[in-house]
């Protein structure tokens, strides 16, 4: 595993105890649909009581340019993921969807924003 890999890897188990300890269940880690250029990955997939967030984690050198890497491109896979996912979990019906992400920094504690964009329909 490069460099690069390995720093998604921490910055992903440190997400994922985060949201544990704001309450969240991970359900899922690294859920992927397709392969190429239209292939979605979802970083976390976590629930707390009704609300089932879809995750993006982003590990940059500052909080900034973490938020700053999220492209509308991705956004769109990480609905085509999300409605992968849901489509085989009946038991999440009921669940209110969301996206979040957490922003990893150097030195900084991760920044959680809740509801971060909207699945269109």
């Amino acid at each position: 595993m490069n460099r690069r890999a390995k720093r998604g890897r921490r910055a992903e188990t440190l997400a994922a105890w985060l949201l544990r300890l704001k309450g969240y269940r991970v359900l899922a880690r690294g859920f992927a649909i397709g392969r190429g250029r239209g292939a979605g990955e979802v970083d976390l997939i976590v629930r707390r009581g009704a609300v089932l967030a879809l995750v993006e984690v982003k590990a940059r050198a500052s909080l900034e340019n973490a938020a700053a890497a999220i492209t509308p491109s991705q956004q769109e896979r990480y609905r085509r993921a999300a409605q992968a996912f849901l489509a085989g979990r009946s038991d999440l019906a009921g669940c209110a969807v969301r996206f979040d992400v957490v922003l990893v920094a150097p030195g900084r504690f991760p920044r959680h924003i809740s509801d971060a964009w909207r699945m269109e329909a």
